[in-house]
């Protein structure tokens, strides 16, 4: 199994002036590609462990070998939850979602309104580093729920549809430790037709 950075899907300097070009910059070539090279010599440790896809880790955590375990985890998690983020974004977003997405936010939460309330405060009361998502429970519901480091909904069976990174890294040097600010200027870039494609891909 090969792991490889994907290409961002625009330009560093598109979410501008919401996420500055730098940041993105030094988000996607440092800290997602470290990820990714921190995952490939875990897994060159035990070259009988053999996955299919990183998802196939996530979701079968219990299964990887105990001694790279926890690297799998932290890098697997950070790879695959990266590679989400980056399209989930985009220049001149924002917005309402529309469709299925939208429909289920209503029936879930209530309103749109409601939700995004509720997954600020998530993403608000993360301590330390994580991430806050927008999960399909087994249920057929959404829920929101903020997780550490770089856990993944998959290893909780849930499918993650759309996440917020509130690692400092993610948004320090425009924000510093102003991390509400962030969360409010991240909803101007949201990739709403992605996050319904999202959702599409798990239910049909």
């Amino acid at each position: 199994m090969k792991f490889v950075l994907p290409a961002l899907p625009y330009d560093y300097g598109a979410l501008e002036p919401y996420i500055d070009a730098r940041t993105m910059e030094i988000h996607h070539d440092k800290h997602h590609l470290a990820y990714i090279e921190n995952l490939i010599k875990a897994l060159d440790t035990c070259p009988e462990f053999q996955p299919t896809s990183v998802e196939s880790l996530l979701i079968n955590l219990a299964n990887v070998p105990s001694d790279i375990r926890e690297a799998v985890r932290n890098n697997g998690g950070g790879h695959y939850n990266h590679s989400l983020f980056w399209k989930i974004m985009k220049k001149n977003g924002g917005g309402k979602p529309n469709g299925l997405v939208a429909d289920l936010i209503n029936k879930s939460f209530g309103s749109f309104d409601d939700f995004q309330s509720q997954f600020n405060a998530q993403a608000k009361k993360v301590f330390g580093s994580g991430w806050a998502w927008l999960s399909l429970h087994k249920s057929g519901k959404l829920v929101i729920t903020g997780l550490p480091n770089q856990d993944s909904p998959l290893t909780y069976d849930e499918q993650p549809i759309l996440g917020l990174d509130v690692w400092e890294h993610a948004y320090y040097l425009k924000y510093q430790n102003k991390r509400p600010d962030y969360i409010s200027a991240w909803w101007h870039v949201i990739n709403w037709d992605q996050v319904e494609e999202n959702y599409r891909a798990i239910i049909e």
